[in-house]
């Protein structure tokens, strides 16, 4: 009821949110915090959106029990999970091991079998795995701030006529910093780009997370 009247209508969103529960995704010391619409860390710097901010992320994708989707940004595995309950499959990638691993277990423990997870480098998107490539996808979702645009190769990987909802941004000066940003693909060369709304994300970075990475952003 609190996502509408924020403005979340489509109830396809609203009905992938009641499913999957937020609480499952979040540090038991946090638990108390998983029902309201805030972020919550989940560790090594990085946090999980506040449920207004992932039903409107997932509003805009316009997705269908069609959809092939690319996520970059797995986190702890709860925007996978809603995307999940609307499309056909979800491909998602994070660059932190420990992460992607609670991610992994929490697809178990909710017996959620069309997510397939890697650590790897989102900005470089889905890899070609045992000579299969996934590309292209019909949606792509990144849940961290490119700096100026998204990378080019998540660009390549969507599909005529799909859609990537993706933060852009420095972030400095508070949530004006970022904004979110919807494109669609015209054609193999065209994108129409649109704002939705302004956002506060961490930021997009390359490469697998290394250990000294981890310690300096726990």
């Amino acid at each position: 009821m609190d996502l509408r009247t924020k403005g979340i209508q489509d109830t396809d969103v609203l009905g992938a949110l009641e499913r999957v529960p937020r609480d499952h995704f979040i540090p038991e010391a946090l638990a108390d915090q998983a029902y309201e619409d805030i972020a919550v860390p989940i560790g090594l710097g990085q946090t999980i959106s506040q449920p207004f901010v992932v039903s409107k992320m997932t509003e805009a994708l316009e997705l269908n029990d069609r959809h092939k989707v690319l996520e970059i940004g797995t986190g702890t595995g709860y925007q996978a999970c809603v995307l999940s309950k609307l499309c056909r499959r979800v491909y998602t990638i994070e660059r932190h091991k420990p992460l992607h691993q609670i991610a992994e277990q929490n697809f178990k423990d909710l017996n959620i079998r069309n997510i397939t997870a890697i650590c790897a480098d989102g900005m470089k998107g889905w890899p070609k795995i045992n000579g299969i490539d996934q590309a292209p996808f019909d949606r792509i979702i990144v849940t961290a701030a490119a700096r100026e645009k998204p990378p080019a190769e998540l660009l390549d990987q969507l599909s005529v006529g799909g859609i990537m909802i993706a933060p852009v941004g420095s972030g400095e000066g508070g949530t004006g910093g970022q904004m979110l940003k919807r494109y669609k693909k015209e054609s193999e060369d065209t994108y129409s780009i649109s704002d939705v709304i302004p956002v506060r994300f961490v930021p997009l970075l390359p490469d697998v997370a290394k250990d000294e990475d981890v310690r300096e952003s726990a």
